[in-house]
Formats: structure tokens, C-alpha cells, sequence
């Protein structure tokens, strides 16, 4: 495992090959969501570089997987800004990398939005699964059902596995989520700064969100694929990995030819 140190921080990430380079192609650069990690994208990333043609970063955020624990503050609605605005550059700049795609899930989607509506660094195109531009009922009974489960289950045991300190993962993300604050956080006033192509996936049964989502990812940006997944929850590299897959691969060829 490699490491990088940003924003004072050590953040562990791998890099991965294709099977079948292009040699035009850029990076795909993955970021995971609210409980995620480098590890529990599992082969994923590896799949979509060899579909691809094109390199796999992938890389736990501060506080996630082996990278730093947190270190007790607590987050504001601000803190996906933080992390597509200035530690995605940082981390970017010490890889050297000024041409990328970013593929991101859920918050990572919603860092990806961010990143190419707002940064100072953007890229060639963007794949966001089950992201969030604003908070919606369904979102926050989510949340609530998650916390209930990591209270009466072994899913604290099972995510242990992925992270250095699971319980400041788990309550770092209901705790902003739930907060009062959060509640009115959108991030709608990011998408008409977009000029790459982005590929927005949904699945039909995510039990965080609503087709309302990517809808308004269509109407904001300026080039919006949209693929709806039926038989598909929050985590449509799961539940419908070659369907996803095959939608990134056309997507990349596309923004690149």
C-alpha cells in the first residue's frame, strides 16, 4: 500500500494498471462513500480499468480505512467542499496527475460534483453513483435505519475490517447528517459550472434517495447521461456491477474520442 502526506495528513492509495492501456487515456480516480474505503471497493476499480483502458486511483479519505484517524472535530455541512476543493487537489497535485475522470458513490459522487463544478483543477469527465445534491426525507430515515442497525447488529464488527477506527467513521457520518444544520445543504449551485460529460447512475430501490437526485444533476449540468438501475439499492457497483461497468465504458470512450 502507498501512502501520500495531505493536508498534513497520511493517506493510504493504490495504483492500478489496466489490463488493456490507452495510451491517451487519464486516470479514473475513485472516491468511496460515507462509511467507505479502499478496501471495500474490492476488484471494482480493477474491472473498470481493464474495461476502460485506463489507470485505477483509488485512495482512502482522512479519517477513512488506514489512512489517519480523525482526530475528534466534529464536521460541518462544509466538510465534502473541504474534501473536493482543497484535499482532492492536494493529493491530485502530489501524484502529479493534471488530466483525470473522477468515479465517485454517494458522498464521493457528491465530491466529484463539487470538484468539477467548483475546483480549481477539473476533469476530463465524471461517473457519480447514487450521489446527493441536496437532503431529502428518505436520506435522513436512511441514516436512522443505519444507526439503528449498527446498534443492534455485528455491522460495527464487519466494517472493523476496513477501517483504523470504525466508530469515529460511523458517527462522523450520522452525526453531520442528522445534525440540524445539514438539513438545508445543497450543492445545486455547483452543476452549471460543470463543463466536462458526466454519467449519473441510479439504482430504482436506494433506500437513501430518490430518482429526484440525478434528475436534477440532468437539469443543472450541461451533459448528463443518466442510467436508471432497476433491482439496484444505494450501491449500484454491487448490486448491478456489469451494467455500471459497461455504462462507464461507453461513457469513457465517449469523453475521450
Amino acid at each position: 500500500m502507498l501512502t501520500v502526506t495531505v493536508q498534513g495528513r497520511q493517506l493510504e492509495y493504490l495504483r492500478l494498471p489496466s489490463a488493456h492501456p490507452r495510451p491517451d487515456a487519464p486516470p479514473i480516480v475513485f472516491l468511496h462513500e460515507g462509511l467507505g474505503s479502499i478496501s471495500m471497493w474490492r476488484d471494482f476499480p480493477q474491472q473498470v480499468a481493464d474495461a476502460t483502458g485506463c489507470e485505477a486511483i483509488v485512495y482512502s479519505r482522512y479519517g477513512y480505512g488506514r489512512s489517519t484517524p480523525r482526530d475528534g472535530t466534529p464536521r460541518t455541512p462544509r466538510y465534502m467542499h473541504d474534501e473536493a476543493l482543497l484535499a482532492l487537489p492536494e493529493f491530485l497535485d502530489h501524484l502529479a496527475i493534471d488530466q483525470y475522470i473522477l468515479f465517485g458513490h454517494s458522498d464521493g459522487g457528491s465530491i466529484a460534483l463539487l470538484n468539477a463544478g467548483q475546483g480549481r483543477t477539473r476533469p476530463r469527465g465524471i461517473v457519480v453513483l447514487a450521489p446527493h445534491v441536496m437532503v431529502e426525507d428518505i436520506t435522513l430515515a436512511g441514516i436512522r435505519a443505519a444507526l439503528q442497525v449498527w446498534q443492534t447488529t455485528d455491522l460495527k464488527a464487519k466494517l472493523a475490517k476496513h477501517h483504523r477506527d470504525v466508530d469515529s467513521v460511523f458517527h462522523a457520518w450520522t452525526d453531520i447528517w442528522l445534525h440540524p444544520d445539514f438539513r438545508n445543504w445543497n450543492i445545486e449551485d455547483c452543476l452549471p459550472g460543470i463543463t466536462c460529460p458526466v454519467l449519473a447512475i441510479q439504482g430504482e430501490d436506494d433506500e437513501y434517495a430518490t430518482m429526484d437526485q440525478i434528475d436534477r444533476i440532468a437539469a443543472g449540468a450541461r451533459d448528463v447521461d443518466l442510467v436508471k438501475l432497476a433491482d439496484c439499492r444505494h450501491s449500484p457497483h454491487k448490486d448491478q456491477p456489469a451494467a455500471v461497468i459497461e455504462a462507464t465504458r461507453a461513457f469513457v470512450a465517449r469523453s475521450l474520442d
